[in-house]
């Protein structure tokens, strides 16, 4: 099983005189800035990930926006919303729902936010939570668990920046 993680793009910041409150952070969509940059990297990681089963992501605006740009990609993807990805979520609820789809999907894509996400990728890695896997707005990273999927049984086939995303994205359509 391939479990894609994958940070949300680029979104509106809030303005100065906004309301921080958590609500007004849940609501932020997309910059169009960060839509365009993210449809660019969703054509790179299409050279890398051809088929991707399900779409997993929080339920904040921004990731849902991300994860409408990926499943217009991977059509044929089936779309889930999972409150364990949004900020300060549980990990242990995210290894629960890949477990339950161990054995009827090849790669899910989990869509989420920071530090969450990098610590997630942590621990599915080494069992540990330290924070040393930092993912920017709309990097991707994919990690592959070839026997049973546990915490720290996890290895790391790439992480890609945005800009090495683009980057495949612009040397793909070279080759066409």
């Amino acid at each position: 099983m391939q479990v894609l993680l994958i940070r949300h793009a680029i979104a509106e910041e809030l303005e100065a005189s906004a309301d921080i409150s958590e609500p007004a952070d849940a609501a932020r969509p997309l910059s169009a800035k960060g839509k365009m940059k993210m449809r660019k990297n969703i054509e790179g990681l299409q050279l890398i990930v051809p088929h991707i089963y399900h779409i997993a992501s929080s339920p904040l605006v921004r990731a849902q926006q991300t994860a409408d740009l990926l499943l217009s990609a991977y059509r044929d993807a089936k779309r889930d919303t999972l409150r364990a990805l949004a900020p300060r979520g549980s990990a242990p609820a995210i290894l629960t729902y890949l477990q339950e789809h161990a054995h009827t999907s090849h790669t899910i894509a989990l869509i989420g936010h920071e530090p969450d996400l990098g610590e997630l990728g942590t621990w599915l890695l080494s069992g540990h939570t330290d924070d040393w896997m930092q993912l920017r707005k709309g990097s991707a990273c994919l990690l592959e668990f070839t026997g049973n999927v546990i915490a720290g049984q996890a290895n790391l086939e790439w992480s890609l920046n945005p800009s090495l995303l683009r980057r495949l994205a612009r040397s793909g359509k070279a080759e066409d």
